[in-house]
């Protein structure tokens, strides 16, 4: 009888609203900023650009909308800790959402450059709030799990993005992700803040989201750079080999055109998969730390076979690209430590700010990749920006704290 009770009460803290909230925005969040990485090239394509330009300039575009994340990251980390983690959650998706459905009428490259810089600002404040908000509301034996949940169920907009673009022109699909966007809001009427920050709300005394002072203690920028470290092998997989699987697959024997909207999908289908089960590996295993290092090296192992094991077939292609994501699935833990590492009075700011100082180093990847494609072929241009990537991912997370069943309940002084 009491184990039956016991289990109720795990349900009923995995899906409590704030949890499927949080995995509902997470889902929209993705959908919408994997869109442009789907519709690159048919929308460039509209525009009468030619193989070269819509390689080019989509490139230009990517980089804006990641930038665009990185600043983003850094406005809604402080207004979270500041103003609330729910602020942020409004804020966000209300921004993103507008500029979607503008993106559905944009006329020239330029425009839609703006536009999706502009909806890279909004979609950086999802993700960070919303497992900031639940690492905070569940009992820390159930964190891990939790936060995998809502990245797992949240990746799978990228699956519902691809479809729609099968089923709808890339404008509609614009004008989908915005209008979910907006119906999302509603949802969002009947979360509450997390218990954790009422706590300090009203403290006037305890200085909350400082950016900067994460810079300026020796101790917590250690702790913030291995962070971002740890996760750049997530976004190598997804911003290089995933996003230009088309130009791998012209580098492999592979007879069939490899689609980068076909190589996505596959990529988050796995990336889902991973999510859920890195937080049930870090739970069994009692350590974060240990998850993160068995799915990046798992990550590594395929993707020398990506790179080097001479594919021939698109099938096979995309199956790696699977395993690839499932490998990258610890991008959930990855958040969730971000989020653990750092006081109540600092946690927004820095689990915001974290994995969208990840996604923005996708410019500096993208931008090595092509320098190096001027020196080397596709695959040793990819081979060399991923070793950089593993080389920091490995070192940042064998020498970071573990922060396994850590009581939150904490201010950075």
């Amino acid at each position: 009888m009491q184990t039956t009770t016991i289990a109720k009460t795990t349900l009923q803290h995995l899906f409590s609203i704030p949890v499927i909230v949080a995995a509902l925005g997470y889902f929209v969040d993705i959908y919408d900023l994997l869109l442009f990485g789907i519709v690159r090239i048919p929308s460039l394509q509209s525009f009468g650009l030619s193989e070269r330009e819509v390689s080019d300039i989509g490139a230009i575009i990517l980089n804006w909308q990641m930038t665009g994340l990185l600043l983003g990251g850094i406005l809604w980390g402080v207004l979270g800790d500041k103003k609330g983690r729910l602020s942020v959650l409004f804020g966000s998706i209300l921004t993103y959402s507008i500029a979607n459905i503008a993106c559905g009428f944009v006329q020239s490259p330029e425009m839609y450059k703006m536009l999706r810089f502009v909806a890279g600002i909004g979609l950086a404040g999802e993700l960070g709030a919303g497992i900031t908000l639940v690492s905070e509301i569940l009992p820390k034996q159930l964190r891990a799990i939790g936060t995998s949940l809502v990245a797992g169920v949240g990746l799978l907009g990228a699956v519902a993005a691809y479809f729609t673009v099968e089923f709808f022109d890339w404008r509609t699909a614009y004008f989908i992700g915005g209008g979910m966007g907006i119906t999302l809001l509603l949802l969002r009427i009947g979360v509450f803040e997390s218990g954790v920050f009422e706590n300090i709300k009203s403290q006037k005394q305890v200085q909350k989201g400082n950016f900067f002072s994460l810079f300026t203690n020796q101790d917590r920028l250690i702790r913030y750079l291995k962070c971002i470290g740890m996760g750049l092998p997530t976004w190598f997989v997804i911003g290089i080999l995933a996003t230009f699987g088309n130009e791998f697959g012209k580098a492999l024997p592979i007879s069939e055109s490899i689609k980068p909207g076909l190589s996505i999908m596959w990529c988050y289908i796995g990336l889902s998969m991973g999510d859920l089960a890195s937080g049930f590996l870090s739970h069994g295993l009692r350590s974060r730390k240990k998850a993160v290092l068995y799915l990046m090296l798992f990550t590594l192992v395929f993707a020398a076979a990506y790179l080097f094991g001479g594919v021939q077939r698109a099938s096979v292609f995309y199956g790696l690209t699977l395993l690839l994501g499932f490998g990258i699935g610890y991008w959930a833990m990855f958040v969730t430590i971000g989020a653990e590492q750092f006081g109540t009075n600092l946690r927004a700011t820095a689990a915001t700010t974290i994995p969208n100082m990840v996604r923005g180093t996708v410019v500096l990847m993208t931008t090595l990749f092509g320098w190096l494609k001027n020196e080397f072929n596709v695959i040793e241009s990819g081979a060399l920006v991923g070793a950089l990537c593993f080389v920091i991912g490995f070192y940042c997370t064998l020498t970071m704290a573990e922060t396994h069943d850590k009581d939150l309940d904490f201010l950075e002084d």
